[in-house]
């Protein structure tokens, strides 16, 4: 929130927090672009099929 004072200029507490929350957001958007880069699409993965051999033996 940018509190103006009489003079018409913010107070330097108030940049300073807009300062942080910029910082914050750019990293949190560096943090999912490089999430973005190393996930792996679904079609690309291979589907696990199960191991039945365990149950020829109860059939």
């Amino acid at each position: 929130m940018l509190v103006v004072t009489a003079r018409g200029t913010p107070r330097q507490e108030d940049r300073g927090e807009q300062v942080q929350a910029a910082e914050r957001e750019a990293a949190r958007q560096r943090i999912l672009a490089q999430a973005e880069a190393k996930r792996i699409p679904a079609e690309e993965t291979t589907r696990a099929v199960p191991d039945r051999r365990w149950r020829r033996g109860q059939q």
